[in-house]
């Protein structure tokens, strides 16, 4: 028990919780108040206002879908590991939603039963791909991805199902200026703090992704959580599929790989602190990271900025901050 005491306080700081858990977030939702102040006054000064209650509505609505499937992300990535099937995963399982919906009568819970039965059966293929045949996450999940693509592609050629009105409430209502799928992403973040934070599951996740061998000799089935961890990560795809689905009323055979979620995700998630090799960071670093791309977005949107520009942008805050990050590190190392 002391070795996998240390082992977790290791995977999880490297030399102290607060320097690597804390700051990173700390350091995220700065820059967002600092990008709030910025474009509060860049869009004042070309005659428009910023944060307006329709903007600030859009970009909770724009964040939502991302920042669940970022939460799952941060779940895989603080293992060790990481999925770049969730795009094509949140395609098929909206297309799922909305064709169960249409063939049940609007059937709302088959159609969330077969979501999630579907998420979970392709996060426990890439887990297990992963530990069991050894193969890297980078390449098993993209593989996975792309059988999941090519039997969307054989199937559909465009938007199928349908989604009845009640249902589509999951897209577009609010409870006054917080929309009901800000309110489910707020619902699946705090979920995931309180797993990574308040439960051994969470406390091997950390191990495994801080070191798997020392992890493994402390008595963790490492295999296990990493598999956990990949469904659970395509558990909030699939969740994502289903809102999709709900804003769309059907099925989009496009909407996963559209959206970028697989990277965008991952960018999320990094540009909030926590490591690509894993073992360190957090949820709340992921939440700021996304309601950071989600501004940036709204921003360059009423600025009407090309799209070319926008990618440069984004790309360059997202190095500026690994950068920031891997330099604090090494000086705390030192």
């Amino acid at each position: 028990m002391d070795l996998l005491a240390r082992t977790t306080r290791t995977g999880r700081t490297g030399g102290g919780l607060a320097g690597h858990l804390r700051d990173p977030a700390r350091v995220v939702f700065l820059a967002l108040f600092a990008l709030l102040a910025a474009g509060w006054l860049i869009v004042a000064l070309d005659g428009g206002r910023f944060l307006t209650l329709e903007s600030v509505v859009g970009i909770q609505q724009r964040s939502a879908a991302l920042g669940i499937v970022a939460i799952g992300q941060t779940l895989a990535i603080l293992a060790g590991s990481l999925d770049l099937s969730v795009a094509y995963l949140i395609s098929l399982t909206s297309l799922v939603a909305a064709e169960v919906m249409a063939g049940q009568g609007g059937n709302v819970v088959a159609a969330c039963a077969a979501v999630l039965a579907v998420s979970a059966l392709v996060g426990l293929v890439n887990g297990l791909v992963i530990t069991r045949l050894r193969v890297h996450a980078f390449i098993a999940t993209l593989g996975v991805g792309l059988i999941i693509k090519g039997v969307v592609d054989h199937l559909y050629d465009g938007p199928a199902g349908e989604v009845p009105e009640s249902f589509q409430l999951l897209g577009y209502a609010r409870a006054g200026p917080v929309p009901v799928s800000a309110i489910l992403w707020a619902g699946v973040a705090v979920a995931a703090w309180v797993l990574l934070a308040r439960t051994r599951l969470g406390h091997r996740i950390y191990a495994v992704g801080g070191s798997e061998d020392v992890a493994r000799l402390s008595g963790i089935r490492t295999s296990r959580v990493i598999v956990i961890t990949h469904v659970l990560c395509s558990l909030c795809a699939g969740v994502a599929g289903l809102l999709l689905a709900a804003r769309l009323g059907a099925g989009a055979p496009t909407v996963g790989p559209d959206g970028g979620y697989d990277l965008e995700s991952i960018a999320a998630v990094v540009l909030g602190g926590t490591a690509l090799a894993g073992g360190r960071g957090g949820v709340a670093g992921t939440v700021g990271g996304v309601l950071l791309l989600a501004v940036l977005d709204s921003l360059f949107n009423q600025l009407e900025v090309d799209s070319f520009a926008k990618d440069v942008v984004r790309g360059a805050v997202i190095v500026v901050a690994v950068a920031v990050y891997a330099r604090r590190g090494t000086r705390r190392a030192t």
